[in-house]
């Protein structure tokens, strides 16, 4: 009875504390909606870039749309340019994908690259480590496979890596889900949160990571930071060469170019394995930021307020504020990153709350699970012993 009085008296704050979050989450949301806008009217600069290129795409295992995925890189009205792909295991069926898109493409410069050495512990900068050395030019681009462009995508990004002190270039992507309810909430959570969180961290300063939509590099660049070395014991590589890059002076430029991702989880299971190894991997990465990353949720915390509050119309007026400033934020992403599924109202509270979960659940533990593989993440975001199945 003590321990319920005690939780009773405790209800008035965290009702409080709830209404406190609502409204820094309000003003957050705003400022998203602004940045989001603002991108929005950007303009591409798609120059006249003709500097040799080779794209380096990391594979494993069969991502859905793979074929279409890596055609669009292959699919570039640019006059030089040679992609590498490359799988650790001669079994991987990623290499069937890569002998159709070879087939379909005949003239192009296209090299496969099977190599199961294991440099680090880091499986994606192994496999790149080993697809390095069939790299012939300058400019250096790496993107994941479930990402997916369109003919103008190299020439933009050359453009915008020629700018004068410019390290290396990424990109924000737009998930497109590829099936049902989870890689909805998952095409969601890059649309309406990760997106407008990088736009609104450039207003407070420059930008000190990269993403793996892409990452566009000189090769000297590279290994003036420590080469693909410099990266193998971290999980969170694209941040780690961001940092990197800037470390030495340079800067890492956001692109105008929005990258499409392919979203497909099968079920709500995978989706939370993944979300909790990305959300795990940028808590070691920014531990202030992401310890606040709490306020920009505020929907769910005007549903909890109004639930525990006494004075009902302000819980209303609450609750009101937000979801119109959250459903604000859902368009001008949708618009900004010219996104054309529909998304229900319905997908927002499901969305918000789930993403609440994972932000708290990402602190009871390091560990994380990919590509089959049990990883542990140490406190600097590098990856502890050897993965173990």
């Amino acid at each position: 009875m003590a321990a319920w009085h005690v939780f009773g008296n405790l209800l008035p704050l965290i009702a409080v504390f709830a209404l406190l979050v609502t409204a820094v989450g309000f003003l957050y949301t705003l400022i998203a909606v602004q940045r989001m806008h603002a991108f929005g009217r950007r303009r591409a600069k798609c120059g006249p870039a003709t500097a040799p290129v080779t794209v380096l795409k990391p594979l494993h295992g069969l991502e859905a749309g793979l074929f279409e995925n890596l055609c669009s890189f292959c699919d570039q009205q640019y006059p030089l340019f040679q992609v590498v792909f490359g799988v650790a295991d001669a079994r991987d069926p990623a290499i069937a994908v890569v002998e159709r898109v070879m087939a379909q493409y005949p003239a192009l410069d296209i090299t496969l690259i099977v190599n199961e050495r294991i440099d680090g512990r880091n499986p994606k900068v192994s496999n790149l480590a080993n697809m390095m050395p069939a790299a012939k030019h300058d400019l250096v681009f790496i993107a994941d496979a479930d990402m997916r462009v369109d003919s103008n995508y190299l020439r933009t990004i050359v453009s915008e890596l020629q700018g004068d002190g410019v390290g290396a270039v990424t990109c924000l992507y737009a998930g497109v889900p590829f099936g049902g309810r989870a890689s909805k909430l998952g095409a969601a959570y890059i649309n309406d949160h990760f997106a407008p969180s990088v736009l609104v961290a450039l207003v407070l300063g420059q930008l000190n990571f990269c993403m793996g939509s892409t990452m566009a590099i000189r090769r000297q660049t590279l290994e003036a930071v420590g080469g693909l070395a410099a990266l193998g014991t971290h999980l969170g590589d694209d941040f780690t060469l961001g940092q990197l890059v800037r470390a030495a002076g340079l800067d890492v430029v956001l692109s105008s170019y929005v990258v499409r991702n392919v979203v497909c989880e099968p079920e709500l299971a995978t989706l939370w394995e993944h979300e909790m190894r990305w959300a795990r991997t940028v808590r070691v990465q920014h531990p202030i930021g992401y310890a606040f990353l709490f306020l920009t949720y505020p929907l769910p915390f005007a549903v909890l307020y109004l639930a525990l509050t006494e004075n009902a119309p302000l819980g209303l007026i609450a609750l009101a504020l937000a979801a119109i400033a959250r459903i604000a934020l859902a368009r001008a992403s949708q618009t900004a990153l010219n996104v054309r599924a529909k998304q229900t109202l319905r997908w927002i509270p499901i969305r918000d709350a789930l993403s609440l979960v994972i932000w708290a659940g990402s602190f009871f533990g390091r560990e994380v699970r990919w590509r089959g593989q049990r990883l542990r993440i140490s406190t600097d975001g590098r990856l502890d012993g050897d993965p173990s199945s």
